[in-house]
C-alpha cells in the first residue's frame, strides 16, 4: 500500500481558534456534543477557545465548522488551522 492510499483513510484533523464576545467562551466549550469535535477547551490569550475537529473530508469539516462556529451568535472571530499530519488516535 503506498503513503498516498495511507494517509486518505486518516481523518482530517482542524484546530478551530474562536473568539468569543466577553463572557461567551464557555458556550463555545459545549460544543463537544457536536459530532466531530474532540476537545473544545477555553483558553487565556488573543483568543477565547481552542476546538479540535476531526473529519473525514473536507466537506464533513467544514460542515461541523459552520454548525458550530458561523451558526453561533456570540462567535466574533475564528481562524483555523488543518493539520497535514498527526499520529492517529
Amino acid at each position: 500500500m503506498g503513503v498516498g492510499k495511507d494517509l486518505r483513510r486518516k481523518p482530517l484533523r482542524a484546530f478551530v481558534l474562536v473568539r468569543m464576545k466577553p463572557g461567551t467562551s464557555e458556550d463555545i466549550v459545549r460544543s463537544r456534543r457536536i459530532k466531530g469535535v474532540r476537545m473544545a477547551n477555553s483558553v487565556l490569550g488573543r483568543y477565547d477557545a481552542v476546538v479540535v475537529i476531526e473529519a473525514s473530508s473536507l466537506e464533513e469539516l467544514h460542515k461541523i465548522i459552520y454548525e458550530m462556529i458561523e451558526q453561533h451568535p456570540n462567535v466574533v472571530r475564528t481562524e483555523t488551522l488543518i493539520s497535514i499530519f498527526h499520529q492517529p488516535s
